[in-house]
C-alpha cells in the first residue's frame, strides 16, 4: 500500500470521528446542556481505550503521510481544488498538532473534563477569541475544504444532474455555512451560558 493510500485510509478513520465531533457542535445551537448530553451519548462509541488508540495513531500517520505529500506535491499542483487540498492539508496537520496536545493536556493534566466548557473558554473570552474563532473556523472550513478538493478527483459522475466539479464547490460552500452556525452555537455568550470556575483556568482567569 503507497502513501496515499495510507493517508486516505487514515483520512476516512479520522473524518468519521471529526464528523459525530462536528454534529455534536452543531447541537450547542440548543445549549450546552443538549451539547454536553450528546457528547456523553457519542463517548460511549469513541471514549475508550480500543478506538482512541486507533484514532491516535490515525492521527499520526495522517500528519506525517500528509507532511510527505506536501513536501512531494507542493511544486506540481496547478487548479483550484488541487492547492486547496494541500494548503489545508498543512493547516489541518498544524491544528491537529495542537489541538490533539492541547485535549490530552486538559485530560492528563489538567484534570478537566475536556466537553462543551473546554472548547469555548478561549472562544468566549476577549481577546483570546480574536485567536480561537479563526483558529477553529478555519479549521472546520479547511476540513470541507479538504473533502471538497478530494471529491473533485475521485468523482467522475454525476449527481442528480449536478457535476462533480460544482459536487465539490457545494461541499466548499456546505462546510462555510456549518462553521457559521457552529461558531454561533459555541460562542455561548449568546445563549447566556456562563464557563464554570474550574475552566477559567484556560483563559488565565
Amino acid at each position: 500500500m503507497n502513501i496515499k493510500k495510507i493517508h486516505y485510509f487514515s483520512g476516512i478513520t479520522i473524518s468519521i470521528f471529526v464528523g459525530l465531533h462536528l454534529i455534536n457542535h452543531l447541537y450547542s445551537v440548543f445549549g450546552a446542556k443538549a451539547h454536553i448530553e450528546l457528547m456523553n451519548n457519542f463517548r460511549l462509541v469513541y471514549r475508550n481505550i480500543i478506538i482512541e488508540t486507533i484514532l491516535l495513531i490515525a492521527v499520526g500517520i495522517q500528519i506525517i503521510s500528509g507532511i510527505k505529500l506536501f513536501l512531494k506535491k507542493r511544486k506540481n499542483v496547478s487548479n483550484f481544488f488541487e492547492k486547496l487540498q494541500i494548503w489545508t492539508g498543512v493547516y489541518l496537520t498544524i491544528f491537529l498538532l495542537i489541538h490533539v496536545s492541547a485535549v490530552l493536556s486538559g485530560r492528563l493534566i489538567l484534570n478537566l473534563d475536556t466537553n462543551f466548557y473546554f472548547g469555548v473558554s478561549g472562544l468566549n473570552t476577549f481577546p483570546l477569541n480574536l485567536f480561537f474563532i479563526p483558529y477553529y473556523g478555519l479549521a472546520i472550513v479547511s476540513f470541507f475544504a479538504h473533502i471538497s478538493a478530494v471529491h473533485s478527483k475521485k468523482m467522475h459522475h454525476k449527481i442528480l444532474g449536478i457535476n462533480p466539479n460544482k459536487q465539490s464547490y457545494i461541499i466548499l460552500i456546505s462546510g462555510i455555512l456549518l462553521t457559521l452556525v457552529i461558531l454561533y452555537g459555541l460562542t455561548n455568550r449568546f445563549n447566556g451560558v456562563e464557563i464554570p470556575t474550574e475552566y477559567k483556568i484556560m483563559t488565565g482567569e
